[in-house]
């Protein structure tokens, strides 16, 4: 399954209220949303239709996330939540806007990608679902920081294993779509600060110089699932429930992380 088909049913089985994507170039990811959307790429050249609510961004995603209230065109409207102070309106207090569904395809050098997961995650909750693109190089040269070839994806794939050592409260799937592979990330965590506090010693440890020692397990795409076989998994439908009910972290995470850890098991 090519990674645009994939996408595509991404957004069916997470039901999406709203999308987020870093990486806009030609539109083809982002012609995939129904939902309001929110698109950010310093030089995007949209050249297909899209079919959404949608407020592209002509800027990095850096830029993007310091803005005031980068999230505001996700808004749908005032919710009347109680205030226990006496003497004030109910009404008038947005409510906090959560990203559902979010896809990073943005910059192919791993630290672009690492902070745009710190920035997307603070928007996001135990029930989002974050993507990242070109986490599986096929070669060292498509892996290069440095780029010489045509198919590119830099040095994204790092991200596996940062996440892996130094959030191992989340749950990641790779995932063996074409041409380059995605990781899926559950269970995020906007009070997390691990990755911030840790992005210097990251980048003292991961940046280096090409060639790049690609671990053999990514370019052989040993723990990459079919991408037909994460859609079909059972655990969505209650993800989607849960999510739209509002359930808090406590009491919608365990179940949905038990899910994930007995899918892992058993494909």
């Amino acid at each position: 399954m090519k990674r645009h088909e994939f996408l595509r049913d991404l957004h069916k089985a997470t039901a999406n209220r709203n999308y987020l994507e870093i990486g806009v170039n030609d539109g083809r990811s982002l012609r995939l949303s129904r939902v309001p959307s929110i698109a950010i790429d310093p030089a995007f050249k949209v050249v297909t239709e899209i079919k959404c609510d949608v407020h592209l961004v002509k800027a990095t995603s850096d830029d993007f996330f310091a803005r005031e209230n980068p999230l505001q065109h996700l808004k749908g409207g005032r919710h009347p939540l109680r205030n226990l102070k006496r003497g004030r309106s109910p009404f008038g207090y947005w409510r906090r806007t959560t990203l559902d569904l979010s896809f990073i395809d943005g910059m192919h050098l791993f630290e672009y990608a690492l902070r745009d997961f710190i920035n997307v995650e603070k928007h996001s909750d135990w029930s989002s679902v974050i993507v990242f693109d070109d986490m599986l190089p096929r070669n060292i040269d498509e892996a290069a920081r440095d780029r010489h070839t045509g198919a590119w994806t830099g040095d994204v794939y790092k991200i596996v294993e940062i996440l892996g050592r130094y959030r191992p409260d989340l749950v990641t799937v790779l995932v063996d779509t074409e041409p380059t592979g995605q990781l899926v990330v559950f269970g995020a965590d906007p009070a997390n600060t691990v990755l911030s506090d840790k992005y210097d010693e990251i980048m003292a440890e991961f940046d280096v110089p090409d060639p790049q020692k690609v671990p053999e397990a990514i370019l052989d795409r040993v723990r990459a699932v079919r991408p037909e076989t994460l859609l079909s998994a059972g655990f969505w439908g209650p993800l989607v429930r849960a999510r739209n009910l509002g359930a808090r972290r406590s009491r919608g995470w365990p179940p949905l992380r038990r899910a994930l850890e007995e899918f892992a098991v058993s494909r």
